[in-house]
């Protein structure tokens, strides 16, 4: 079973549109998926265009009743996952953005670095085509990571777009109980997955794959200054962030 995790907050204009793109790819591609969208709040119109869906594709709808934040969303979709999954070492979660910046075609890429044995795939995205805020906030990323973050053997672990093994996430849960898997926020959420996720994985590999920043809706939702500081103040503790050595089940 593939699970697309989406955490959506105000995504009413392209939401509809990719499910049914997702949907269009696993017509093509033989293989068991379930999307799980996370709703962390919405005040536009997501929820109404969620609600048809899930009378023809295999969707699961998760609700906030207020906005609290991606690394909530991606903390509950983590665990919601690990909790329906029944065969942990042969499933997968990816993760993805609703805005279209991240593209349904590229899941049999991630899928197929998953059956040759990777436990985590991790998308590297050229930003060249990026609005300028997000090329900014890039360079500042690739700077914080010169000056002593972690490694985490993703060339981007900044990026979305990640397929994980769910064993391995399963195994993150026991050690870190009820406590929540993420808690920084944008960028800074996905590297503190991978950091914690990491000594669980015995393969991580990286795989190109474009972004598309042309096709959103949208302006971004990136802000230089007040996101550069999270991920500054992330650097200060990432260091305690790895879960302890081990090996996935």
């Amino acid at each position: 079973m593939i699970y697309i995790c989406i955490p959506t907050y105000n995504e009413g204009q392209t939401i509809g549109v990719l499910l049914w793109r997702i949907r269009r790819v696993f017509q093509d591609y033989s293989r068991e998926y379930e999307i799980i969208v996370y709703d962390d709040g919405s005040t536009d119109g997501t929820r109404a265009t969620l609600e048809p869906y899930s009378e023809v594709i295999p969707l699961t709808i998760l609700r906030g009743e207020t906005c609290q934040g991606y690394g909530v969303a991606v903390d509950k979709l983590v665990r919601e996952v690990s909790r329906r999954t029944r065969y942990a070492r042969r499933d997968a979660l990816i993760m993805m953005q609703a805005d279209f910046t991240d593209q349904p075609e590229h899941i049999p890429e991630l899928v197929k670095r998953f059956e040759g044995g990777a436990d985590i795939v991790a998308a590297k995205q050229e930003l060249t085509e990026a609005p300028a805020p997000v090329r900014r906030l890039h360079r500042f990323a690739e700077w914080m990571q010169r000056a002593g973050l972690p490694k985490t053997d993703a060339a981007d672990p900044f990026t979305t777009y990640r397929l994980y093994r769910i064993s391995v996430l399963r195994e993150l849960l026991k050690t870190i109980g009820d406590k929540p898997a993420v808690t920084s926020t944008g960028w800074a959420a996905n590297m503190e997955l991978l950091l914690k996720a990491r000594p669980f994985a015995r393969r991580i590999e990286n795989v190109d794959l474009a972004p598309r920043y042309d096709v959103r809706t949208r302006q971004t939702r990136v802000r230089p200054v007040a996101d550069a500081l999270n991920l500054f103040r992330f650097s200060r503790r990432a260091r305690l962030l790895a879960a302890p050595a081990g090996g996935a089940a």
